[in-house]
């Protein structure tokens, strides 16, 4: 009935008013919807039934090369953290930059940080696979994932964690939640097979703490919901339980569920909430950020993240719009805003990281 057409750099997006007879849909609009070069999908307004279609006008040349020496590069260094925790390696530097002594009892002793290393990235690539692939099946422009390394333990571990670059406007709102938290979704599914693992195979102290430590590190780990409850099940006992490596990989998995769930600017949760909520997302994001200062009087982890999320959106709490942003969310988003939600109060972490009493 009507139809407007908008060329972007990348893709052309056609929003249609379908004429009832057709809604259905018909067999003639079925039938030309099945020959359509690009994605669709249905969208329930005031004055009737769309379709939104976007049809691709450019293909990116990627870097593949660049992504893969990144993914190396985090390998090495948290393999490197891995092997430091285990106590197969001396926690120095020097290692890192004299490839002359990287022999083979070098390597060896490095093979023992692969149960912190591989866990970590895998949990990091699949959080950021669900972004990727969620974005590539509204055909947007996206790119692969950009793994960043870190200096290995004690100075970090190894890692600075991941992320992709959205290189265009999304369409709408429904586009920016499913984008937004299919991320951390997908990554807390492996974060909590790894947590229960690693957790399984920890040890307890004979202490009177009840908290988490890692072998040779001045800080403990502080709890979640989520490592609350899987130590319920896996340490019936309670006392201070000593990490294995892959239960440390678990605890950042849930630690950086909980960053990126924050809702703050351009991170998954200020993703969510924007799209769920437009009109607040910007007052929300300040009373969080004033919410981190505060928690930084009990770990100043905490304020280092806040000063880095400054950093990043430029001093910006609000969120860039979306090129329809009148157009409504589906019921069924309301699940996924609500499980995202669930999400964040299960992953969040008072107080990360605390000197040892």
């Amino acid at each position: 009935m009507a139809w407007r057409t908008t060329p972007l750099h990348d893709r052309e997006v056609i929003d249609a008013l379908v004429d009832p007879v057709h809604a259905a849909p018909s067999a003639e609009l079925g039938g030309a919807l099945r020959e359509w070069p690009g994605s669709y999908y249905w969208s329930s307004e005031p004055d009737g039934r769309h379709l939104v279609l976007t049809r691709p006008t450019f293909k990116p040349r990627e870097r593949w090369l660049t992504h893969v020496v990144l993914f190396l590069a985090a390998l090495f260094t948290t393999t490197m953290s891995g092997a430091i925790i285990v106590g197969a390696l001396p926690p120095s530097l020097e290692v890192l930059f004299n490839p002359a002594a990287w022999t083979f009892g070098f390597f060896r002793a490095l093979s023992t940080g692969l149960s912190f290393s591989i866990p970590l990235l895998a949990i990091l690539l699949c959080h950021e696979l669900g972004h990727y692939l969620t974005a590539r099946r509204y055909q947007l422009n996206v790119s692969p994932p950009f793994f960043i390394p870190s200096p290995p333990t004690p100075y970090g571990i190894g890692t600075f964690g991941a992320f992709i670059r959205l290189r265009t406007v999304l369409t709408d709102r429904r586009q920016l939640l499913d984008v937004g938290a299919a991320g951390p979704l997908a990554g807390f599914v492996v974060t909590v097979v790894v947590l229960w693992y690693g957790l399984a195979h920890s040890g307890v102290l004979e202490s009177t703490s009840h908290g988490m430590s890692v072998e040779g590190w001045a800080q403990t780990l502080g709890d979640s919901p989520l490592t609350l409850l899987v130590r319920r099940f896996t340490h019936t006992d309670g006392g201070e339980v000593l990490l294995h490596p892959t239960a440390v990989a678990g605890w950042f998995g849930v630690y950086v569920t909980l960053l990126n769930l924050l809702p703050i600017a351009q991170l998954d949760g200020g993703h969510i909430l924007y799209a769920m909520l437009p009109r607040v997302q910007r007052q929300v994001a300040r009373g969080f950020w004033v919410l981190i200062v505060v928690l930084g009087y009990f770990s100043t982890s905490w304020l280092v993240w806040g000063l880095v999320v400054l950093v990043l959106s430029r001093g910006q709490f609000g969120h860039p719009p979306v090129l329809d942003a009148y157009r409504p969310l589906p019921k069924s988003r309301i699940w996924l805003f609500l499980a995202s939600v669930l999400l964040f109060v299960l992953t969040f972490i008072p107080i990360p990281l605390a000197l040892k009493p």
